[in-house]
């Protein structure tokens, strides 16, 4: 019954973005879904140090994954998101908010396979990211407004 309702919904939605990622992020560990049929192993998990970002980034790259949606969750998504980018990525910061409202989704590599399956039919709309002159700009603030605001 399930098999024949996906096959139902994939006939009325048309894929667009053929070779897209979803990313489910976490403090620890990051869980990333790619198409099946782009390699032996679609769901993959990384550390969340520089090292395994880069080896993340690596891989997506290596298996022609082109675009990249991930929760923006906290400050952790900041590492892999520049790291993504700097590889020559797209990547769309979804509000988690947006994609968490569907009962039954109860672990990070369910959550990932529905990122990728919902930016697959590009549902997904990335959150606004300025450019990165004015980000450093903006970070620049903070940290001297907290260095103003400690006496």
């Amino acid at each position: 019954m399930l098999t024949e309702k996906k096959e139902r919904l994939s006939k009325h939605l048309e894929q667009v973005n053929l070779y897209a990622a979803g990313i489910d992020i976490g403090s620890q560990m990051h869980y990333v879904a790619v198409p099946a049929g782009l390699d032996t192993e679609p769901v993959r998990s990384f550390s969340c140090f520089t090292g395994d970002l880069k080896k993340m980034a690596a891989w997506l790259v290596e298996i022609g994954i082109e675009t990249v949606a991930m929760e923006s969750t906290g400050i952790y998504w900041i590492p892999a998101y520049e790291i993504l980018e700097e590889s020559g990525l797209e990547v769309l910061l979804v509000n988690a908010r947006n994609v968490k409202n569907v009962s039954g989704r109860k672990s990070d590599v369910l959550d990932c396979q529905w990122l990728q399956q919902l930016h697959t039919y590009g549902l997904l709309q990335g959150a606004f990211r300025p450019p990165e002159h004015i980000t450093s700009l903006r970070a620049l603030m903070r940290q001297r407004d907290s260095l103003i605001n400690l006496n």
